[in-house]
């Protein structure tokens, strides 16, 4: 999964450089610290995938070297990436009483990395695909609602 992440967080560094001109175009990639996690095997982890060439990622962007682990509490950023990942988790994991929530996932839709309005492979990554996932009646409507396009496609519609 983090292979997912770092090639679109590469694509989407790749795609708004010439918006943002700021700084040198790299990701800061910065880990909230906990345990269990060893930064150092995830640095020699992308060493091997750039090595080996075999990924789409660009790689122009990721700064390796740079990968950090910081407390969560200290750094804004990474509370701010929970707030969105919890949007997006609320959208397709039932709480304790069975139901989702995709209110939260409708509202990041402005600032969720498209391509054409094509928001399933580069800002959503959803495993399984949509095809083989067992989406409930009320997950599917929050999908439609969020990109009925794919759904439609999807369904043969």
């Amino acid at each position: 999964m983090t292979r997912y992440v770092i090639e679109r967080l590469s694509w989407f560094c790749r795609d708004m450089r010439p918006q943002v001109r700021e700084g040198d175009g790299r990701v800061k990639i910065t880990f909230s610290r906990r345990g269990g996690l060893s930064y150092d095997g995830f640095k020699n982890y992308l060493l091997r995938l750039k090595n080996e060439g075999d990924t789409s990622i660009h790689w122009p962007v990721i700064d390796i070297e740079g990968i950090d682990a910081q407390d969560h509490s200290r750094v804004a950023a990474l509370q701010i990436a929970d707030c969105g990942a919890r949007a997006i988790t609320e959208a397709f994991e039932p709480d304790m009483f069975g139901n989702v929530e995709g209110t939260y996932l409708k509202l990041l839709r402005p600032v969720i990395y498209n391509l054409k309005k094509n928001y399933m492979s580069y800002g959503l990554k959803i495993l399984p695909t949509w095809e083989k996932a067992s989406l409930t009646a009320e997950q599917r409507e929050i999908l439609e609602d969020f990109n009925g396009k794919i759904l439609e496609e999807i369904n043969g519609n």
